[in-house]
């Protein structure tokens, strides 16, 4: 029993010494391995910190926009002649601030970079967009000048036309009823309608007369009797010899051919009913009757160009040698709109 129970005793010893072996391996391995893991955490730290922190940074930065940086920044673009990028300026003062005294100034320099960058129909409903807006503003003068303005760069003389005439019946300073006279008779002379232009010239005010210089405009579209025309009537009539309609008009190269083309056409039908082939020299005859009424209305048409031509560079003397520059300086604040005028002089 002894013996047994010694072994017995024996293995629990044992046992037990193996399992405090373990536990001192175990711990020594946790001892050393804690330092690793130290490590290994704090780079994890470190790794989160830096990636996540900036992300959370900025969702809490709060960006603010000051109006008159905004407005500042808008107008560097405007005088750099960067109109569109601007405009985008403008917009975005106008969203965030709409409450700020500078909205119309906004709203009539994004009208006025679309006029710059010859958007002209884009400048058109934004000028109206302000005038909506706005219907006293201080830009109101301007910006219905513009609008005029822009339909003529569109070539839309009559709703140029008209928004001068409906300026002049309802303007209340005098100085832009006569400025609306005064841009409505040069609209006629572009047109070639001298007379509408005279009776438009006639109804500005001896006030401002000596201002646009009228006398002197007036002596130079005098001159407009003395521009050498050319008859359609007699182009037509001389177009019967092929070739001389064209040769009245000055269209020396057209007049050779038409006479060479005409002639060789009549001469061949000719050959061709002189040698009885009728068929043929019927299919020239029809042919030559219409290249020879062409002929006949070609040589009227030529003297109408060569009139709208003449009319064309006549204009452009005028504009050059009598022309007043003009536009309307906005007035700040309650100030009403000053007229600017300026004028070319020629020695």
């Amino acid at each position: 029993m002894t013996f047994g129970g010694m072994r017995k005793n024996s293995f629990l010893s044992s046992h037990n010494k193996d399992k405090m072996i373990k536990k001192k391996y175990y711990a020594r391995s946790r001892c050393k391995l804690s330092p690793m893991r130290i490590v290994i955490y704090m780079l994890l730290i470190i790794i989160s910190y830096s990636f996540f922190y900036p992300l959370s940074s900025f969702a809490e930065q709060v960006i603010t926009i000051n109006a008159d940086k905004q407005i500042q920044f808008a107008e560097q673009y405007f005088r750099a002649g960067e109109y569109f990028r601007a405009i985008g300026e403008y917009k975005r003062f106008i969203h965030f601030f709409p409450d700020d005294h500078r909205l119309e100034l906004a709203m009539y320099k994004i009208g006025l970079s679309y006029f710059n960058g010859k958007k002209f129909q884009a400048a058109i409903d934004a000028f109206n967009e302000l005038l909506a807006e706005f219907p006293a503003t201080n830009f109101r003068a301007e910006v219905r000048f513009r609008i005029s303005e822009c339909f003529i760069k569109l070539k839309d003389y009559l709703k140029a036309i008209g928004r001068l005439n409906d300026m002049a019946d309802k303007a209340e300073n005098i100085d832009v009823a006569d400025q609306a006279y005064y841009r409505r008779g040069w609209i006629y002379l572009e047109t070639s309608k001298w007379e509408e232009a005279e009776n438009s010239f006639r109804l500005i005010s001896k006030k401002n007369r000596d201002k646009y210089r009228l006398a002197t405009l007036s002596h130079e579209m005098s001159k407009k009797k003395d521009l050498k025309t050319k008859s359609p009537t007699a182009a037509g009539i001389l177009a019967i010899i092929p070739g001389a309609g064209h040769l009245y008009c000055g269209r020396y190269k057209d007049a050779s051919i038409a006479f060479i083309f005409n002639t060789a056409l009549i001469y061949a039908a000719y050959e061709a009913f002189d040698n009885n082939l009728d068929a043929l020299g019927g299919i020239i005859t029809f042919f030559e009757l219409g290249f020879y009424s062409g002929n006949i209305y070609s040589a009227a048409n030529c003297a109408h160009k060569y009139n709208r031509n003449a009319d064309k560079n006549f204009f452009e003397y005028l504009r050059q040698n009598s022309r007043i520059n003009l536009g309307l300086r906005p007035g700040q604040g309650k100030k009403k709109a000053a007229l600017v005028l300026s004028y070319n002089i020629t020695f």
